[in-house]
């Protein structure tokens, strides 16, 4: 599975799948750390425009980026969510972790 990525001005920028699960959860991490790594991100944000389902494997890879970003003294943000993935960061606590904007059509 290939995933959405743009990197600008050490903002990076991911299009999550359309399900987050343990399926794609590996690689998408794999994936993240080592653009992150390479070009020295400091700003994380995650695209969730085209995103139906996350299970607790997508919760996992977003609190381990959050961390990794933390570490090296970036921050992370979420955009586009629907009310379900809304309600899973809510239940899970990761909008306490990760600043969301939802853009207005």
């Amino acid at each position: 599975m290939e995933y959405n990525y743009k990197l600008e001005n050490g903002c990076l920028t991911i299009g999550m799948p359309r399900e987050l699960d343990h399926h794609c959860a590996s690689q998408l991490r794999a994936e993240a750390d080592l653009l992150i790594s390479s070009y020295a991100v400091n700003k994380l944000i995650f695209d969730f425009s085209g995103t139906e389902f996350m299970d607790s494997s997508g919760i996992g890879v977003l609190i381990g980026r959050c961390k990794n970003m933390n570490y090296a003294g970036g921050r992370v943000e979420a955009k586009n969510l629907n009310e379900r993935i809304q309600k899973i960061f809510v239940v899970s606590g990761l909008h306490k972790l990760i600043e969301i904007h939802n853009e207005e059509a």
